[in-house]
């Protein structure tokens, strides 16, 4: 499969040449059915120059260690965060490491059922045969356990609460039970290196809360927003710019068209507003929003006039991306231009500050 005739490869395609390496020079040892070791799996995540892996990801050390060690013992990881601190990404990251696969994965929703992530059958096969291993269709987790790979599911508190509690004996027992097949069929017992990563977001909270006994099947682990700008800012240009040349545009944003739209987002924050008078948005100001902000920024200027992006462009993009049709949001914006960005020095404020008649 051509890596760049897909939108958004998974990780084990994006980084094959660095797993490969990775795991051809890789000498500890490996926790049972792990395709890389716990040092080489922190490797690929954060970096090592020394091994060739680039850092994919800003999350403290010590955090991605602790991940690594839940997985290695068994018990199920939760990522929680607020919104678009990179909880996805990260999973997808860690299941890599760990699995060498990614895609196993449950997107967590209201309409989800038990078996869109155990197992479901293929009905004409049933009418015909009756139930058999052949009528079944494994879902995500029955292939997990199946293979001995990490399973991934997303937004795990938007599920209905009897879905969640389905996981109960999977990561208890590690055994699925499947009353329709006879004798021994009708239980699968996981291979080494089956395990379950969770994701869920704080604003979700309250929506479909998991039980207890769930919760004592997990090691939870927060993921912050990055508080530093330097590295907020370097993953925000090298992310748009995979984007930009996937997006076909031979240019990317200017650093200080980048530089503006970081520090927008880090004094729109909530809780982690730069200066006092700057009032923080509803929507989600995440990495990963700035992320396509810039993206966007880098798409309109190129595609309608073939030039670099500006202070405008980021000024249109901002408003399409995250604003939306809040207009408290809109309000608040606005305040933050006339407040702060027009206090502010340099030619790049000027222009952001000039460009302000082109919000709604």
């Amino acid at each position: 499969m051509a890596e760049q005739a897909l939108q958004r490869p998974p990780a084990e395609i994006l980084h094959a040449d660095e797993l490969a390496a990775l795991a051809a020079a890789d000498t500890d040892p490996r926790p049972p059915g792990w395709t890389l070791s716990l040092r080489a799996a922190r490797a690929f995540v954060l970096g090592d120059d020394r091994l060739g892996a680039t850092r994919k990801i800003v999350a403290p050390n010590a955090a991605v260690e602790r991940m690594l060690v839940t997985l290695a013992t068994g018990r199920g990881l939760m990522l929680v965060g607020e919104p678009g601190t990179a909880k996805s990404l990260l999973s997808e990251l860690l299941a890599t490491a760990v699995s060498g696969l990614s895609t196993l994965t449950i997107q967590g929703g209201a309409s989800i059922t038990e078996d869109q992530i155990t197992y479901s059958w293929n009905y004409a096969l049933l009418i015909n045969e009756g139930p058999s291993p052949r009528a079944l269709v494994p879902a995500p987790l029955h292939t997990g356990m199946t293979q001995g790979k990490v399973v991934r599911f997303e937004e795990i508190t938007r599920a209905p609460v009897e879905v969640q509690d389905s996981l109960l004996g999977m990561l208890s027992d590690r055994v699925m039970a499947i009353p329709e097949l006879d004798g021994d069929q009708g239980m699968l017992y996981a291979r080494d290196g089956f395990n379950l990563i969770a994701t869920a977001n704080t604003r979700d909270r309250g929506v479909n809360e998991m039980s207890a006994a769930l919760k004592r099947r997990f090691d939870f682990e927060t993921v912050f927003p990055i508080l530093d700008f330097a590295a907020e800012l370097e993953l925000v240009a090298s992310a748009s710019t995979r984007l930009l040349e996937r997006s076909g545009i031979p240019v990317t944003v200017p650093e200080p068209v980048l530089e503006l739209l970081v520090t927008t987002f880090r004094d729109l924050r909530r809780g982690g507003a730069a200066k006092a008078d700057a009032d923080g948005l509803s929507a989600v100001m995440s990495t990963a929003e700035a992320v396509n902000v810039a993206h966007a920024v880098g798409v309109r200027a190129w595609y309608l006039d073939q030039r670099e992006g500006t202070p405008a462009d980021l000024v249109d993009s901002i408003v399409g991306t995250v604003v939306k049709d809040d207009a408290d949001d809109r309000a608040k914006l606005r305040r933050y231009f006339e407040q702060t960005v027009a206090g502010r020095s340099g030619e790049h404020w000027r222009a952001y500050h000039e460009a302000r008649e082109r919000l709604p």
